[in-house]
C-alpha cells in the first residue's frame, strides 16, 4: 500500500467542502442584508451563477452513480475505484456522515488490491479517512509515502500541515503549509497557512487570511464559506464579535444552511444573550426532516442544552445532554483505529460539565489517551481541566503551561490558567494570566465564560 501511487487527473481539494440547498428565500434575504455592514475586503463578490454550485450535493451523486455504472461493467479497474472513492469522500465531507468516510475507505483499498502501484488517489484517501478517524500517525506515514513520490503533491502536503497542526508539532505544519503555498498560493493553502499562524498566535495570522479572501474563485463556494467561518472564529477569540457575527452570516449568504457557520453563529448569539435566535440557528442545523445521524448532532445537543441550562430548564438540559452522551458514546465505542469517527475530547468536556465525580474521573482517563493522539492547545487545556476537577493541580499547571508556551492566543486558555495558579495560591501569577485573558479579549466577562462550556463560569478574581 505504501507504494500504491497514481497519477490521476481528478485531485479532491483539501477543503472542499459542498454547498447546500437553499432554505427559504427569506433567509437568503436576511443574510444579505448583512453583508453591507462588512469590511469590503471580507465580503463575497465572485459570481455564483456557475452551474451546478446551487446543488453541489447533487453533482457529486451524479459522480458517484457514474463510476458505479463503470465498475459494474469492470468491477477490477483501479482507477475507476479510486474515483468513487474521492466521490465517496466528497460526500462525507458534505453531510458529516460516517457511512460515507466508510464507504471510501472500503473503494481506496480495494482500488489499491486491484492497483498496488502507482496508485496516489487511493492513497490520498486513505490518509483523509485516517485523519478523520483522528489516527494522525497513519494519515502521515501514507502522505509522506506520496510525497516520495511527488514531492509537490498538494494533498499530501496538505494532509501532513493539518495532521501536524492537530499533533501540536506546529513548526512542523509551518512548513508544510508554507511549502503549499510557495508553490500554489490558493485561497485554500493560504487558509490552512493563516491557521496555522493562528496557533502560533501570530500577528500575521488575520493578513494571510485576507490574502486568502483576495485570492478566491469562481466556484470555490465552499472554501470562500469556510475560510469566513475561521476568520470569523479569530474575531471571535479576540472578542470582536460583530464582525464574526457578519463573517458567519457573509458565509451563510454564499452556503445558506452551512453547518459550521450556523453552529459558531448560535454560539456567538448564546454568548449575547439571544437565545431564541440560537436556538432557531440549531434547529437549521438538525432539521426535524433530518433522517441520518452526521459529526455535527452531538454540538446540537450540547448547543441546546446551554441554552437550556442558562434559561433555568434543568430537566430540558439534562434530557439534551444525555442524547448528545449517547450520541458521543456510540462514536466512541470501537475506538482510535477501529472505524471510530468519535470524539473523546467532546465527550470528556461534556462529562466534566456535568461535574459528578465519576464523570470527572471518566473524562480524565479519556483525556490522557487522547494526548497521546493529538496535542494542540484546546486539547491540552481540556486535559488541564480535567486534571484541576481532579484536584490534581500542579499536573494541570504543567499541562496548561504547554499550551500556553505555544503561543495560542485565546482568552480561555489563559483564564484557566490564572484558575490553576489561584488554587496553588500563586495569586500575583493568576492575576497575571486574569489580565492576559482580557487583553486577548476584553469582552471575556463572566456571560462570556457561563456560555463558553469550559467550566470556568464559577471563578472570579
Amino acid at each position: 500500500m505504501t507504494k500504491a501511487i497514481y497519477k490521476h487527473k481528478f485531485q479532491p481539494k483539501w477543503l472542499l467542502l459542498l454547498t447546500i440547498p437553499i432554505a427559504t428565500s427569506l433567509v437568503v434575504l436576511y443574510f444579505n442584508s448583512q453583508s453591507s455592514r462588512l469590511p469590503k475586503s471580507y465580503r463575497y463578490s465572485v459570481s455564483r451563477s456557475l452551474p451546478g454550485i446551487n446543488n453541489r450535493r447533487a453533482t457529486v451523486l451524479q459522480e458517484i452513480n457514474f463510476y458505479r455504472e463503470k465498475l459494474r461493467q469492470n468491477p477490477e479497474s483501479g482507477l475507476n475505484l479510486a474515483s468513487l472513492a474521492q466521490a465517496y469522500l466528497q460526500m462525507a465531507k458534505a453531510t458529516g456522515e460516517s457511512s460515507w468516510y466508510l464507504l471510501a475507505e472500503q473503494a481506496a483499498k480495494r482500488s489499491l488490491s486491484n492497483l498496488p502501484f502507482n496508485n496516489q488517489g487511493a492513497a490520498i484517501v486513505l490518509a483523509r479517512v485516517a485523519q478523520a478517524r483522528h489516527d494522525f500517525t497513519e494519515a502521515i506515514r501514507l502522505s509522506q509515502e506520496v510525497l516520495k513520490i511527488q514531492p509537490s503533491n498538494q494533498n499530501a502536503l496538505a494532509i501532513l500541515a493539518t495532521s501536524k497542526l492537530a499533533m501540536g508539532k506546529l513548526q512542523q505544519a509551518k512548513t508544510a503549509a508554507d511549502t503549499l503555498v510557495n508553490k500554489n498560493p490558493t485561497q485554500a493553502n493560504l487558509t490552512l497557512q493563516a491557521l496555522v499562524l493562528t496557533a502560533q498566535g501570530q500577528e500575521a495570522a488575520i493578513n494571510t487570511f485576507k490574502s486568502a479572501l483576495s485570492m478566491e474563485e469562481a466556484g470555490e463556494t465552499g472554501t470562500s464559506a469556510y475560510t469566513r467561518v475561521l476568520l470569523g472564529q479569530f474575531h471571535y477569540k479576540h472578542g470582536e464579535l460583530e464582525l464574526a457575527e457578519g463573517l458567519y452570516k457573509e458565509a451563510l449568504r454564499i452556503i445558506p444552511r452551512y453547518p459550521l457557520a450556523l453552529l459558531h453563529l448560535a454560539e456567538l448569539k448564546t454568548r449575547q444573550g439571544d437565545y431564541k435566535t440560537a436556538e432557531s440557528l440549531y434547529a437549521q442545523v438538525l432539521p426535524n426532516s433530518q433522517k441520518s445521524s452526521t459529526t455535527y448532532d452531538h454540538a446540537v445537543f450540547r448547543g441546546k442544552a446551554r441554552l437550556k441550562q442558562l434559561q433555568g430548564d434543568r430537566q430540558q438540559a439534562v434530557k439534551l445532554l444525555t442524547e448528545a452522551e449517547t450520541l458521543l458514546r456510540q462514536e466512541n465505542a470501537t475506538g482510535h483505529g477501529n472505524g471510530s469517527f468519535g470524539h473523546q475530547r467532546e465527550l470528556a468536556r461534556l462529562l466534566l460539565e456535568k461535574n459528578r465525580p465519576q464523570d470527572t474521573a471518566e473524562a480524565l482517563s479519556l483525556m490522557q489517551a487522547e494526548i497521546k493522539i493529538r496535542r494542540d492547545a484546546q486539547t491540552l487545556d481540556t486535559l488541564a481541566w480535567a486534571l484541576s476537577d481532579s484536584g490534581r493541580f500542579k499536573e494541570a499547571q504543567q499541562v496548561i503551561q504547554e499550551a500556553l508556551q505555544m503561543g495560542t492566543k485565546d482568552a480561555a486558555i489563559f483564564y484557566r490558567a490564572a484558575t490553576i495558579e489561584k488554587a496553588l495560591g500563586n495569586d500575583r501569577q493568576a492575576l497575571t494570566y486574569q489580565k492576559l485573558s482580557q487583553q486577548i479579549d476584553p469582552t471575556f466577562d463572566k456571560q462570556a465564560r457561563r456560555t463558553s462550556g469550559l467550566g470556568l463560569e464559577n471563578f472570579e478574581f
